[in-house]
């Protein structure tokens, strides 16, 4: 079974986090995005991959390779132009060939039955079969009115208070039939939503819905990702110490841990928890559920992370405080720091002694922040784009 992937948006929601990496190479768990989902498309049989990509896409191509480590081929196609989601998938078109195909978003984060999917569209005739979930908010999605016989009976995209005729959301999952190439034009800008299922409907042509059941998010916002990582992470059931661990302090877990990784006397480290390779944390610090850290960090002594996401490359100074924070590969966090709820701190970003960052704020690349400074708004870098709207 063929599947293709959609990797070319700029992420600019997602910034600070986007600036070194593309969307689909945000880390979870420790590793991209991109890589949980390509591992559950294995798991459900589909072998044989197809990434369309953009903004910076040779990052994706680099960490992936050609796919046979996760049990898959991978094909890749560029876009010198963006081309929307279905003038993306249109540019693969010689690759994906004349069978039906699974479409989905490089920033999907799911544990739903996709083989289920497939056959339920194989079985039923239609061009186009779309994943669908209720959901309580849907304004930020799709939303379809779908008869009992899972015929679509209209679609309307992001709607607006009064227009919310269903909360049925459109998941950004399709299985499609090769026919539907004809409706998508070449080398234009064209996306699913906005013109190929209203076109297909004008048709009175079917399009098909399913009730996918599991969980499901595209990781486009920040909240979006702190959820991934939490219901990922409240998934482990289990501790895994890789080797050469060295610890003078308490555990409780589930808890994985990478090589070369110590941590001093006093400590407590309480699960579900991850830490990257060669990381070293110091005495009395408190690692709190749902926190993950990356590789090559050092941890002060004092230090309480809480429900926060460190990548790799970082160093907190001693009696800092992370709480549901989000810190970029490299940053570097003095002694006796804040960084309150839903803060992000961007790559190479420096954050002097005594600093408060406070809820929400957004920490730009390469940022300086001044010692015993209260930070209250988001702090831009004028060599780095500043629009967060978008894709």
């Amino acid at each position: 079974m063929k599947a293709c992937i959609m990797c070319g948006g700029t992420g600019t929601r997602l910034r600070p986090l986007t600036f070194r990496r593309p969307k689909p190479s945000i880390p979870i768990l420790n590793k991209p995005s991109v890589l949980h989902l390509i591992e559950h498309l294995s798991n459900e049989g589909f072998n044989d991959i197809i990434l369309t990509l953009g903004y910076m896409g040779n990052e994706i191509e680099e960490e992936l390779g050609d796919g046979s480590m996760y049990g898959v081929h991978i094909d890749y196609v560029y876009e010198k132009d963006k081309l929307g989601t279905a003038g993306s998938v249109k540019n693969a078109q010689d690759l994906i060939g004349d069978e039906p195909f699974m479409v989905l978003g490089g920033d999907h984060v799911m544990t739903l039955n996709l083989r289920e999917m497939y056959r339920f569209h194989q079985q039923n005739d239609a061009l186009i079969t779309i994943g669908l979930l209720s959901i309580d908010d849907p304004r930020e999605f799709g939303i379809a009115d779908m008869a009992i016989d899972n015929r679509i009976l209209r679609f309307l995209e992001k709607p607006k208070p009064g227009e919310i005729f269903s909360n049925l959301a459109s998941t950004g999952i399709y299985v499609c039939s090769p026919e539907i190439f004809q409706e998508i034009p070449k080398n234009q800008k064209y996306d699913f939503a906005k013109d190929l299922f209203p076109k297909i409907l004008s048709k009175n042509e079917r399009i098909n819905g399913i009730l996918v059941r599991g969980r499901w998010t595209d990781v486009g916002s920040a909240s979006a990702y702190r959820s991934a990582q939490k219901w990922m992470l409240d998934s482990m059931s289990e501790t895994i110490l890789e080797g050469d661990f060295a610890s003078s302090g308490k555990i409780a877990g589930p808890i994985r841990v990478g090589t070369h990784v110590s941590i001093g006397k006093d400590s407590s480290v309480v699960g579900p928890v991850i830490i990257g390779e060669n990381t070293k944390i110091g005495e009395r610090v408190l690692i709190g559920p749902y926190s993950v850290i990356g590789s090559n960090c050092i941890i002060g002594n004092d230090v309480k992370i809480l429900a926060s996401y460190v990548f790799d490359g970082t160093k907190i100074g001693n009696k800092t405080t992370l709480s549901g924070a989000i810190v970029d590969s490299d940053a570097k966090i003095g002694e006796n720091c804040s960084l309150e709820n839903g803060t992000i701190i961007g790559p190479d970003a420096k954050i002097k002694d005594g600093a408060t960052i406070h809820s929400g704020v957004k920490l730009w690349p390469e940022v300086t922040i001044q010692k015993d400074t209260h930070v209250t708004e988001d702090v831009l870098n004028e060599k780095y784009d500043t629009q967060v709207n978008g894709s």
